[in-house]
C-alpha cells in the first residue's frame, strides 16, 4: 500500500498524510541514533582508555606507582628476584668432602638456608623506601620500549626488566662474606618478566592501530548520534529518559565485561605467576575506565531521573543551588 492510500476511516475513505509519515521516519531515526549513540558511549571511553595505557608512559607509570607498596606484588617480586640469585648458586665444591649418599640432604639443607639468607636480603630491598623510585623507573623503561614495539616493525619482545633490583640485592648482599660469594656468581643480566612474546607483539600492533583511530572518531560519533537523536525526536523529554537510561545500561554491560575478563585472564595464567599479584597490576591499570563506567552509570541515571520528574523537579534544583551559594 502507498504512502497516499486511502485508509478507512468512520465509515469513510480517507488519504493518508503524508506529515504523519515523515514524523514516524523521524521517530524511528531519532530512536536508533540513540541506541547507536548509547552503545558508542562506552565503547569511546574504553577506546581513549586503552589508547591511554598503550602511549602515554607518565600515565601508565603514575597508575602502576602505588603497586610498589602491594603486599602481594612486592611477594612475587621477593620471589622472582630471590629465584633469579638462586639460579646462580652452586654448591658442588663445597660438596665434595660429603660423603655422596649424604649429599642430597645435605644440598637441600644449606640451599634452604641460602634462599632464606637471599629471601631476608631481597625483602629488606623491596620494602625498602628507595624501592618506589626502581619501581617507576623499571615500569617507565618497559612502557617507552612497548611504546618503541608497537610504533615500529619487529617481533621483539616486551620484558619488565628487574635487573636494577637484583643490582640493589647485590649491593646488600655485599655486607658480609657470604654476600661477596653469591655477588660473584650473580651475571650482569638480572632477571626479566615477559610482557609481551614476540609472537603477540603483531597481533598487539594491530589492535592498538583499531584503538588509535577508535579513541579519535568514537567518542564525536556517539556525542553526534545522542545529539542528533534527540533532536530529531518527537518528545524530547522521553527520548531524554531513554537516552539516560541506554547509556547507563551500555556502561553496565561494559562493567560486566570488565569483571569477566580479569576473572577469565586471571584462571588462565601459568601457575608460577602470582594470582594476586596479577589482580592488583589489573586493578591499577583498569582503574581509570572502571571511575569513567561509573560516572557514566551516574550520569545516565541522574539525567532519566530528573527528565521523569518533569520541569519543576529541575527548577527546584536549581534554586536549591542559587540558595546554597547565596549561603555560602
Amino acid at each position: 500500500m502507498s504512502a497516499s492510500a486511502p485508509v478507512r476511516a468512520g465509515g469513510r475513505m480517507t488519504p493518508r498524510s503524508p506529515h504523519g509519515l515523515r514524523r514516524r521516519v523521524r521517530a524511528l531515526a531519532g530512536g536508533v541514533l540513540l541506541l547507536v549513540g548509547a552503545l558508542l558511549l562506552p565503547l569511546s571511553l574504553a577506546a581513549i582508555w586503552a589508547r591511554a595505557e598503550l602511549t602515554e608512559t607518565d600515565g601508565y607509570v603514575a597508575a602502576v606507582a602505588p603497586l610498589a607498596g602491594n603486599a602481594a606484588v612486592q611477594e612475587a617480586v621477593v620471589d622472582d628476584v630471590t629465584d633469579a640469585v638462586m639460579a646462580h648458586v652452586r654448591l658442588d665444591g663445597l660438596l665434595k668432602a660429603v660423603p655422596r649418599a649424604e649429599r642430597p640432604a645435605v644440598r637441600r639443607h644449606f640451599t634452604r638456608g641460602i634462599r632464606q639468607f637471599v629471601e631476608k636480603q631481597v625483602r629488606q630491598v623491596v620494602t625498602g623506601r628507595g624501592f618506589r623510585g626502581v619501581w617507576s623507573g623499571v615500569h617507565r623503561t618497559a612502557h617507552r620500549t612497548l611504546d618503541g614495539r608497537l610504533a615500529a616493525a619487529g617481533r621483539s619482545p616486551v620484558t619488565l626488566d628487574l635487573t636494577p633490583v637484583v643490582e640493589r640485592v647485590k649491593r646488600q648482599l655485599s655486607h658480609n662474606g657470604m654476600g661477596l660469594d653469591l655477588l660473584r656468581r650473580v651475571p650482569r643480566a638480572g632477571v626479566e618478566i615477559v610482557l609481551l612474546k614476540a609472537p603477540d607483539v603483531p597481533r598487539i600492533r594491530a589492535v592498538y592501530e583499531v584503538v588509535r583511530t577508535g579513541a579519535l572518531l568514537l567518542p564525536p560519533a556517539a556525542a553526534l548520534c545522542l545529539t542528533g537523536g534527540l533532536l530529531l525526536a518527537r518528545r524530547r523529554r522521553r527520548a531524554l529518559i531513554w537516552a539516560g537510561l541506554g547509556c547507563a545500561a551500555a556502561a553496565g554491560l561494559l562493567a560486566a565485561a570488565l569483571a569477566l575478563v580479569r576473572s577469565r585472564t586471571l584462571d588462565a595464567l601459568p601457575a608460577m605467576v602470582s594470582r594476586p599479584a596479577a589482580g592488583a597490576y589489573a586493578d591499577a591499570l583498569t582503574g581509570p575506565l572502571r571511575t569513567g563506567v561509573w560516572l557514566v552509570i551516574g550520569a545516565g541515571t541522574l539525567t532519566a531521573a530528573l527528565a521523569a520528574a518533569g520541569p519543576p523537579a529541575v527548577r527546584a534544583l536549581r534554586v536549591r543551588r542559587f540558595a546554597a551559594r547565596a549561603r555560602s
